[in-house]
């Protein structure tokens, strides 16, 4: 895909993801009710708000999109399938209910089996990460106000700061889920204090993990517990485009996409 077609896909995706998030907060800030899926994961109001604002507005790309609210389509027809949206109207729903801030809106645009760009925002704190392979990786603050003087991606980019940030002094650092540390997980870190001894940890909600090591804030984010294609593809996409890699934890590959079984494998992200 041309790099100005994608930019232009990547400005669509970035301004519905702030709408996308004001309908999150409406719902935010309410006295708002949990109901659940299928698999006992809290589902609220904010999700479907959100997944019908991104559709709506992306239906005009003319491109497919996969997303977490409706996850049913054949895997007969998505494998023909050649560039898509991937999207994950609220990552971190678990976050949400627990009403700690650290929940996100991903839309990652997928080229064949991987991420070629990605757009996370972040609702509470009105942040943007956005991610274009080749292009770099940026952070901007104060989003909506930036956007009011913005009428295009080189636009916006021009009021954001480039990833990743400076480094500032620290030890190693790895970022894990506050909701889901395995064993796995814990014995990969033993594992890294043979190196660093002095290693940090930190830890963050949803897809603000594979931000922060985009950032250059930490340098791994070990994945040995279950997530989803759409909970990942827009922090990859970020991730990568910051100089980052993100490899199946097995196979050492890149984490690709558009599986018949959209479970991801293990993985791990690191500078």
């Amino acid at each position: 895909m041309h790099t100005d077609a994608i930019k232009t896909l990547v400005w669509e995706a970035l301004k519905v993801s702030v709408e996308a998030g004001q309908a999150i907060l409406e719902v935010y800030e309410t006295d708002f009710e949990v109901q659940n899926k299928s698999d006992n994961s809290p589902l609220t109001k904010a999700d479907m708000k959100s997944h019908n604002a991104i559709c709506e507005a992306l239906e005009s790309t003319k491109l497919p999109i996969l997303s977490e609210e409706g996850k049913g389509i054949a895997f007969e027809e998505r494998k023909q399938w050649e560039q898509f949206w991937l999207v994950d109207p609220l990552d971190g729903t678990k976050e949400f209910v627990n009403r700690n801030g650290e929940f996100t809106v991903n839309i990652a645009l997928i080229e064949g089996s991987y991420p070629i760009a990605g757009v996370i925002f972040i609702p509470v704190t009105d942040e943007l990460f956005v991610g274009i392979n080749g292009m770099g990786a940026y952070k901007c603050q104060d989003l909506k106000a930036v956007l009011k003087s913005c009428n295009s991606f080189d636009d916006l980019i021009a009021h954001a700061q480039e990833l990743p940030l400076a480094r500032e002094e620290r030890p190693f650092t790895v970022v894990c889920s506050r909701s889901h540390m395995s064993s796995e997980t814990e014995a990969y870190i033993e594992e890294l204090k043979t190196d660093h001894p002095d290693l940090d940890f930190a830890s963050r909600g949803s897809s603000l993990k594979l931000c922060m090591v985009a950032e250059g804030k930490a340098d791994v984010y070990p994945r040995f517990a279950p997530t989803m294609e759409w909970d990942t593809a827009a922090g990859q996409a970020i991730a990568e485009a910051s100089g980052a890699i993100v490899i199946n934890a097995h196979t050492k590959l890149r984490l690709n996409y558009n599986k018949e079984n959209l479970l991801n494998e293990w993985f791990i992200v690191r500078r």
